[in-house]
């Protein structure tokens, strides 16, 4: 049923497959030994293949496995230059990136200089990027705005950025300003920026940190830990100077939003989970205030609260306008002050969902003729589209066709195109870009990003060879692998096992992100009931029944505006669902969230 029965029919290419995960056998009966459930043993053994360490510190994530910040190459010569800079009462950039990650990063930088270091407000600049108008990283005009400051910064901290702008750096360097790199994207091939004091980096080559997967707020927290640690030797700060963990729940929030990998990685995994705890005690205003947004039931938050209700309204200030709201946001010292910068996010975010259907539309009408001629990738040129929501329609483009997606819009450079692409699993993203550059240099002169995401800069003169370089260096790496949407599953549930019991149970190994998703199950149910629900009549809600019992299940975009269902009540729907728990007026109840569906 799964099989394509004809590879050049390319609706049939573009059709969804309910397919089983493949499954580690040696990990799935190592789990049980070692005293998981089957049910837990299966979550596992689905999503780290070829895994043979320690399961202790990915089922039961703790603080004690994160490494010493030590270990980070340049992390004590970056230390002691920010000591150095608090001793000396010199003025401090911070220098973020723009999205959750940098947001969460300058937060932890900001909060830890000026609350436990002790820095007065006044001698701390915050740069941050405008999506549009400046870019990606340290861009020449927040070069040029650090350098106009009055008076101007001794040092320069950056996070979440950095690794890949030599040629700004220099030119700080050369004014006097020292540069202090955070950062955890892939390096050039030339290696660490050598304008730059320190540069801070898991990926490094010469790093000792066992985990290059961290995010870029995760390398800021270490790199402030361990400067504490530096003021505590030289005798500026007590010994009882509270440590960073507080701030954990930044870090929480970054990682998860940034798609770090939440799978083999036992340091995302502690402070994924660390963090939840600390941001559901809401000592925060910024939480408070999202929790009253999103209602009495959505407390206590968990990964996919951070996912997909936080991260997104942070993000969208930044793609449609400055990014600094969502600073004032996370840093509001009370609850009338976050929930007006909530406003403004939420705006932000309504209008950014509207840009973004428009977009995608357009993207997927653009991407026929890739899809037609069965290319490995989509990459498509929206003439009017947004720069802030490139992302997003990627991500759009991949989940329909799978196979990797780049877009790309205007930039505010005339005559350069700029995009943002991401990608499947079996796919480098920033190493096929690394080949399109060997293959095409003049086409490429810029990108970074990692395994999953990436951006570019592309000059529009040179898209076509852009695109004929990048499309052979995806070809390169998938070989021969066949392209199209696959929907993976954990396998059936016994109907004895569709219960609040079986999702604390499946909790219990959260928690669950990029590489370690969360739990999804195949199986076929008969329609008892079923409604159109939403502003336009895009979801269903539905009653389905296996064997004796039925339930209460949600399908989110399930329909176009207008769009009759093709099936109704005494149907069979074959399902690919997850386990949900439904709070509503203190009342907990199980309910199915439906990814796709097709008649049985």
């Amino acid at each position: 049923m799964n099989a394509i029965r004809d590879p050049n029919d390319l609706n049939e290419r573009l059709r969804p497959r309910i397919l089983p995960r493949p499954r580690d056998a040696a990990l799935y009966a190592r789990a049980q030994r070692e005293g998981l459930s089957e049910l837990q043993a299966r979550v596992l053994a689905g999503r780290l293949p070829g895994y043979r360490g320690e399961l202790d510190p990915l089922v039961s994530p703790s603080l004690r496995h994160l490494a010493h910040p030590e270990k980070l190459a340049d992390g004590r010569r970056a230390a002691e230059r920010i000591a150095q800079a608090v001793v000396d009462g010199e003025h401090i950039g911070i220098l973020t990136d723009y999205d959750v990650d940098g947001i969460t990063s300058h937060v932890v930088i900001r909060r830890t200089l000026h609350e436990l270091f002790g820095v007065p407000e006044a001698k701390l600049h915050s740069l941050i990027g405008h999506r549009i108008h400046d870019g990606y990283g340290i861009s020449l005009p927040l070069v040029e705005r650090a350098l106009a400051l009055k008076p101007r910064p001794s040092l320069v901290i950056t996070a979440d950025c950095g690794s890949s702008d030599e040629p700004r750096i220099a030119r700080l360097a050369a004014q006097g300003i020292d540069v202090v790199v955070s950062d955890h994207h892939a390096l050039p091939v030339e290696g660490p920026p050598p304008s730059a004091h320190a540069v801070v980096n898991p990926t490094r080559d010469d790093c000792d940190y066992p985990d290059p997967t961290i995010a870029g707020c995760m390398v800021a927290w270490l790199v402030m830990s361990l400067t504490r640690s530096v003021l505590i030797e030289w005798g500026v700060l007590a010994q009882a100077t509270p440590k960073l963990s507080p701030w954990l729940s930044y870090v929480a929030l970054g990682t998860v939003a940034d798609c770090v990998s939440l799978g083999g990685s036992p340091a995302n995994r502690a402070v994924v989970t660390h963090g939840l705890a600390l941001i559901n005690r809401m000592e925060a205003a910024c939480w408070r205030a999202m929790a009253q947004r999103l209602g009495a039931d959505s407390v206590p938050f968990d990964a996919e609260t951070l996912g997909f209700q936080m991260g997104p309204r942070i993000n969208a200030r930044s793609r449609l306008d400055d990014p600094y709201a969502a600073l004032h946001f996370m840093l509001a010292a009370d609850d009338v002050s976050a929930a007006r910068h909530l406003d403004t996010l939420d705006q932000d975010n309504q209008s950014r969902k509207a840009i973004e259907a428009d977009m995608t539309e357009e993207a997927r009408a653009l991407a026929m003729p890739a899809l037609s001629a069965n290319e490995p990738a989509v990459v498509v040129f929206l003439e009017d589209g947004h720069a802030g929501v490139q992302g997003i329609v990627a991500s759009r483009l991949v989940q329909a066709y799978g196979r990797p997606a780049l877009v790309l819009t205007l930039a505010a450079a005339p005559g350069m195109l700029t995009g943002s692409g991401r990608s499947i699993e079996g796919l480098h993203l920033r190493d096929a870009l690394q080949r399109t550059f060997e293959l095409a240099p003049e086409a490429l002169p810029r990108f970074g990003g990692h395994r999953g995401a990436a951006g570019v800069g592309v000059p529009a003169e040179r898209l076509d060879a852009f695109k004929a370089a990048f499309l052979t260096a995806v070809a390169e790496q998938l070989g021969e692998a066949e392209l199209y949407p696959r929907i993976l599953t954990d396998g059936d549930l016994a109907p004895e096992q569709l219960s609040l019991a079986t999702l604390e149970e499946l909790q219990a190994v959260g928690p669950f992100g990029r590489e370690f998703d969360p739990p999804l199950f195949q199986g076929e149910f008969v329609v008892e009931r079923l409604r159109p629900v939403g502003a336009d009549g895009t979801h269903l809600m539905l009653e389905l029944s296996l064997g004796a019992v039925t339930h209460r299940a949600i399908w989110f975009r399930a329909l176009t505006p207008g769009e009759v269902p093709a099936f109704g009540v005494g149907d069979r729907l074959r399902c690919a669902y997850k386990l949900n728990r439904n709070r509503w007026r203190g009342r907990e109840n199980l309910q199915l969230m439906i990814e796709h569906a097709e008649q049985g």
